[in-house]
């Protein structure tokens, strides 16, 4: 299968999907997300603690402190 967008005219609309569909083709709604739905979805990501940025600082101070080999 490929996936395909394409933009129709408004008044085209309804006869391209149906002519789409008796073709076999699969069309797939838009989805539309809201602001409240948007907050949720971004308020369930996890976030860092001060410990866990400390342990990636301490990480990055002892590479920065490696020296090449000349």
């Amino acid at each position: 299968m490929e996936r395909l967008v394409i933009d129709i005219p408004e008044k085209k609309s309804i006869a391209v999907k149906q002519m789409l569909k008796d073709m076999g083709v699969t069309i797939q709604q838009e989805s539309h997300i809201t602001t409240s739905a948007y907050k949720q979805k971004i308020a369930a990501i996890s976030s860092w603690s001060e410990n866990d940025i400390k342990a990636f600082d301490e990480g990055k101070k002892a590479f920065d402190g490696l020296k090449t080999q000349q």
